[in-house]
């Protein structure tokens, strides 16, 4: 007759129990001793003496019908240290070995950890093969591999640095940050050189971001989130100070949001802005910074990603005088860049220009930028009615809000100014079925905008891209015609290398629909008509909507069909 084992003895303790390896009121006071940073249960009971080691890992292999591996024949340099997270790895004492595909296959002495295993699986959404391996062998790389964090910190914090922040008053800045016990030299070195990578590695934003257990840093690149440095969790607090202290901000408020900014002098000639916004958190207050890099409104509207004939509608446009200009899309499309290039263009002596902006994220010598503050009463509507009193030439809205801004700017549109703003609406004709509804009049829209340009932005494939056979049934499906599979160009998929490490992409550029406000659509909007019937009306004028302008990259081969497909998703 079989033996009962209690519910509370679970995976391999259950194991041991049933092949009277353990007895079980043995294995209950293992179990209930077991610490998770001691090797949880298989730690415990090398301790008792038990049994070793090796007879553990040969046990659970053969039970369970995991492979075997011996750690001390494998060489370490192979070894996926980045694969799992190092708090995962130092709770559950296990290490990725290898990373095959969609595949890692996992070390660790008790294959039926399954919080961990499952852990493993959500953290990477890779498929998890465990590795049963020796206790004692896997916590000496386990520990290893731990020390890196401060290793790397370390080397983060080298005397060879040469930066300095600009914040208006260094000895102000010195001042208030001896007294607030911030100017600890290694977490200044520190900051300064996880500025200067995220700057190197083409970084939008850095986080800075604590928690009860850990604190971690994490850069925006190419719009994906990629973690950097586990630095000490004992530094969270002088970290957020001295970035408070260099950003203005009050360090001693610590219960509600703040926002500043800050400069980062690279050399003589160039220099770094950063939007800095504090937000308290149940462990601490987490950092972001925004990268303002104003080079990127020089680098001209050809480096954006237009096409020539999307790119000629848009200088025709810009060059009107007057009118208003639209750019749409969602946070975080490039749309700033985009308004910001355009004016660079319109920026000449002769030319008066305005924006109201919240807040103004480039600077740009020769343009009159201010920054809206609805608290105290400086609106997107109340600067406008300023700018109109100032003789401007062309004026850039930030955001059109609210009903009172987009008909002020309308306004502005028909008395003789060029607008530049931005919605956010998902494609070009929504964004005139969008001011219908705030309650703009018909007769208004039709007769002011004269052009919309909706815009995403895609990664662009690394120079290791690699050619790709895929079937036409898929690219039919994707939006390709019959026409576009006449086998002139090639697929191209991402690769793999040290310069986009290991990612497939390496940048990013514009996917756009330009569409003038042509007679016909004027007509549909004077009639009422809805996004469909703008947008019909544009395709048979040949405006490309967002699919069809990103699956011309595609045939280009500079971007990927499924980065267009995960982009462009209507």
């Amino acid at each position: 007759m079989a033996v009962a084992i209690p519910a509370t003895l679970s995976g391999l303790a259950r194991a041991l129990v049933q092949q009277d390896r353990l007895r079980e009121a043995e294995a209950e006071r293992i179990a209930a001793e077991a610490k998770p940073e001691s090797g949880g249960f298989v730690g415990q009971l090398i301790s008792t003496g038990r049994m070793s080691p090796r007879d553990i890992a040969v046990f659970a292999s053969r039970t369970f019908g995991y492979p075997l591996l011996d750690l001390n024949a494998y060489s370490g340099d192979h070894i996926a240290s980045d694969a799992i997270d190092r708090r995962v790895m130092q709770n559950h004492q296990v290490v990725a070995l290898l990373r095959r595909g969609n595949r890692l296959s996992v070390a660790l002495a008790d294959p039926t950890n399954l919080r961990a295993l499952d852990e493993i699986r959500f953290q990477t959404g890779m498929a998890v093969d465990p590795i049963v391996v020796e206790a004692d062998k896997l916590s000496v790389i386990v520990a290893r591999l731990a020390e890196r964090p401060e290793t790397s910190l370390q080397n983060l914090v080298d005397d060879d640095l040469n930066l300095e922040f600009d914040d208006g008053s260094a000895a102000e800045a010195a001042a208030e940050a001896s007294s607030a016990e911030v100017d600890d030299a290694p977490v200044v070195k520190f900051i300064q050189k996880i500025l200067h990578d995220a700057i190197a590695e083409g970084a939008s934003d850095v986080h800075f971001e604590p928690y009860e257990k850990y604190y971690r840093v994490r850069f925006r690149v190419d719009g994906i989130l990629r973690e950097i440095a586990q630095p000490p969790l004992v530094i969270k607090e002088k970290i957020a100070s001295r970035i408070k202290v260099i950003s203005r901000l009050n360090i001693a408020e610590k219960r509600v949001p703040q926002d500043g900014r800050m400069k980062l002098v690279l050399s003589k000639t160039k220099t770094i802005d950063f939007r800095v916004s504090s937000l308290p958190t149940l462990h601490g207050e987490k950092i972001v910074l925004r990268i303002l890099d104003s080079s990127s409104a020089m680098l001209g509207i050809d480096a954006l990603g237009y096409e020539p004939d999307q790119r000629e509608e848009l200088l025709k446009a810009i060059n009107r005088p007057y009118g208003m200009v639209l750019v749409t899309g969602p946070t975080g499309s490039g749309k700033t860049v985009s308004l910001y290039t355009c004016l660079n263009i319109l920026n000449v002596p002769g030319t008066n220009i305005s924006t109201a902006e919240d807040p103004a994220e480039i600077n740009l010598p020769g343009v009159n930028q201010v920054n809206v503050d609805d608290r105290a009463g400086l609106t997107f509507a109340s600067a406008l009615k300023a700018f109109l009193r100032q003789d401007p030439d062309i004026i850039m809205v930030g955001e059109i809000r609210d009903l009172e801004t987009a008909e002020i700017s309308v306004k502005a549109a028909q008395t003789g100014h060029l607008v530049l703003s931005t919605l956010h609406t998902n494609d070009a004709p929504q964004t005139l079925t969008r001011l219908m509804n705030m309650g703009v009049p018909t007769f208004n829209i039709a007769s002011s905008i004269i052009l919309i340009t909706a815009q995403r932005l895609a990664r662009k494939l690394c120079s290791c891209k690699v050619p790709m056979d895929v079937p036409a049934e898929t690219l039919l499906n994707a939006g390709f015609t019959e026409e576009d599979l006449d086998g002139s160009w090639q697929l191209y998929g991402p690769g793999k290398c040290d310069r986009c490490k290991g990612s497939g992409y390496k940048g990013r550029l514009g996917i756009y629909q330009v569409m003038p406000i042509t007679e016909e659509i004027q007509r549909i909007i004077m009639a009422n008509g809805t996004s469909l019937d703008i947008a019909a009306q544009a395709q048979a004028e040949g405006v490309r909507d967002l699919r069809r302008s990103g699956l011309l990259k595609v045939k280009q081969g500079v971007t990927s069909l499924d980065e267009v497909l995960a982009t462009t998703n209507e």
